[in-house]
């Protein structure tokens, strides 16, 4: 019996059923990642743990204290904490998710399975990094008295889905460009540090100029930041016009990042 592989058509179109059977190849994968990040490692959950406390103290010294930044009714360190907490989130899930093909190029040689399980798999790390890295700002936020409102845990659950699926578009294109062009992982720290600043991690937009915040809020991270803020912050209010910009430009990411995954997707094999 002939047994023939060739991808589903349409660029756009995804076999659920496909992805369905191989589910259990997803968990492998999910599962392998935090197995190498946490078991029988110390360092693995401090450092999670580290990064966001450093930066919280180098920024609140020299953009808090030194440039007198702006962080409205919330203490700079809060204020900066919990943009770092899902920039982190973002910025890790994408740089696992571009490297996700390179890094497992034995097995797409030798075995046949839909490649999109690789690069969304890379997001489960990255929501695993972030519930350390919220538990760590909720404890922050109550130690300093704040009590959010009511409207934080689904504000929350809503940046989450905001950030994976702009993770999860951006990953997918950059993983495949990265199997041809390899010396994407070098450039990739570059542009994610770009991508920081132009980001309201430390800073909020009401320092914007009101002409320029419809580009700031093409960066999907910009409404989930700010929006999170505004649930612990006593006067804050919703922006809804930058939450739907912002949500409208995710999905337009992930549909860029599949399409161009989908494209390229039959040739990974001969190429990686």
């Amino acid at each position: 019996m002939e047994t023939k592989i060739h991808s589903s058509s349409g660029l756009l179109k995804i076999n659920v059923k496909e992805l369905w059977d191989y589910r259990e190849l997803f968990y492998i994968f999910a599962w392998r990642d935090l197995k190498v990040r946490y078991k029988q490692t110390l360092l693995g959950v401090i450092w999670v743990l580290f990064q966001p406390l450093a930066a919280t103290v180098i920024f609140s010294i020299f953009f808090g204290k030194l440039a007198k930044i702006p962080s409205g009714d919330l203490p700079y360190s809060l204020f900066v904490l919990c943009g770092l907490v899902f920039w982190n989130f973002f910025s890790g899930s994408l740089s696992h998710a571009s490297n996700s093909l390179t890094e497992n190029e034995s097995i797409i040689k030798k075995v046949y399975f839909p490649k999109l399980i690789l690069p969304i798999s890379s997001i489960v790390t990255g929501i695993i990094d972030f519930s350390i890295n919220f538990l760590l700002l909720v404890g922050y936020t109550l130690l300093l008295g704040i009590i959010p409102s009511w409207t934080f845990i689904p504000v929350v659950l809503l940046g989450i889905l905001i950030t994976s699926i702009s993770a999860s578009g951006l990953g997918l294109f950059l993983s495949s460009v990265n199997v041809k062009y390899r010396d994407v992982r070098y450039i990739l720290p570059f542009f994610i540090q770009i991508l920081m600043f132009v980001s309201p991690v430390i800073y909020p937009t009401a320092i914007v100029r009101t002409s320029n915040k419809f580009l700031l809020a093409l960066n999907p991270i910009t409404a989930v930041i700010e929006t999170v803020r505004s649930t612990i912050s006593p006067s804050g209010v919703f922006d809804w016009p930058l939450i739907i910009v912002s949500s409208i430009s995710a999905i337009a990411i992930f549909v860029f990042g599949l399409t161009f995954f989908r494209y390229t997707e039959k040739y990974l094999a001969d190429i990686v």
